[in-house]
C-alpha cells in the first residue's frame, strides 16, 4: 500500500506537489469515488482516475540529453521551434528535469518519474549544478566574493556559489569560469551576471550532480544507468 499521491507521481503524470492539487481539487477517482483526502493508501488492484482518464502504469525512463542550442525545454512549443524531448526516441511521455534557456547548452535529465523530477529540481535538495560560463567583461575580487557570499539584489537573493576561473582575455574584455549553484532559479546564471553589470555570451551547463556528457556529441543522449539514478535520489535524500 501507498499514499495516493505518490502513485500518481510514480506513473509519470506530474510531480507529487501536482498531484496532491489534483486530489484536493477532486480530481482524482478511486473506484468510483472521488478522493479528496491527502495520505489515502492505495494497492495496485484500485482503479485510479484522473479527469477521466484510468490511470497507467508504465516503467521508469531516465535520460541526460546533451542538450543543443536552438531548442526549449518543453514538450510543445507554440513557436513551433524544436523541443528537447524530440530528440529521444521513446513512445513514453518524457518531460525535461528542470528548463535550459534556448541558447543554453549541455546536460539536461529527462524522465517520465514524476517523483524523481519533483526530487531533482525541488529547492529543499540543493543539488549541485555547474555550468561553464563565457562572460563579456571580467569579474572582479570583489564579485567573485558577492557571488560566493551569496549575491543579494533589489529583486532577488541567491545562495552562495563557488567560482573557478577558467580564462582571462583583458583584450577582448572577457573571460570563463566554472559557476556551481545549488538552485535552480529562472534564468539564474544570467540574472546572477546582469545583476552585476555584465552580459553571458555563452552557458553550458557541464554537470547536474554527477551526471555529466563528456564524450558526447550535442544532441546526443544516452539513458542513465540504474546506479546513477540510485546516486542522484541519494544525494537528493541527504541534500548534497
Amino acid at each position: 500500500m501507498e499514499r495516493l499521491q505518490k502513485v500518481i507521481a510514480k506513473s509519470g503524470i506530474c510531480s507529487r506537489r501536482k498531484a496532491e492539487e489534483l486530489i484536493l481539487q477532486g480530481k482524482v477517482i478511486v473506484n468510483g469515488e472521488p478522493c479528496t483526502t491527502l495520505g489515502t493508501k492505495v494497492s495496485g488492484n484500485d482503479v485510479i482516475e484522473i479527469n477521466g482518464k484510468t490511470l497507467a502504469y508504465e516503467e521508469k525512463e531516465y535520460y541526460v540529453l546533451n542538450k543543443p542550442r536552438g531548442c526549449v525545454c518543453t514538450s510543445d512549443d507554440d513557436k513551433d521551434r524544436k523541443t528537447a524531448v524530440s530528440y529521444i526516441d521513446t513512445e513514453s511521455r518524457i518531460y525535461c528535469v528542470g528548463r535550459l534557456d534556448y541558447d543554453t547548452t549541455g546536460v539536461l535529465l529527462l524522465t517520465n518519474d514524476g517523483e524523481f523530477c519533483n526530487m531533482m529540481t525541488h529547492p529543499k535538495y540543493h543539488l549541485p549544478k555547474t555550468y561553464r560560463v563565457n562572460l563579456q567583461g571580467i569579474l572582479t575580487d570583489e564579485d567573485i566574493k558577492k557571488i560566493r557570499k551569496g549575491l543579494k539584489t533589489k529583486y532577488e537573493s541567491y545562495q552562495p556559489a563557488r567560482v573557478k576561473m577558467i580564462e582571462v582575455d583583458p583584450t577582448r574584455d572577457r573571460c570563463q569560469f566554472e559557476l556551481t549553484i545549488r538552485e535552480g532559479k529562472n534564468h539564474q546564471v544570467k540574472n546572477m551576471m546582469k545583476a552585476l553589470g555584465y552580459e553571458v555570451r555563452r552557458l553550458n551547463r557541464n554537470s547536474f550532480a554527477d551526471i555529466n556528457v563528456d564524450g558526447m556529441k550535442p544532441a546526443e543522449y544516452r539513458k542513465l544507468k540504474p546506479f546513477e539514478v540510485k546516486q542522484l535520489k541519494l544525494m537528493a535524500q541527504k541534500g548534497e
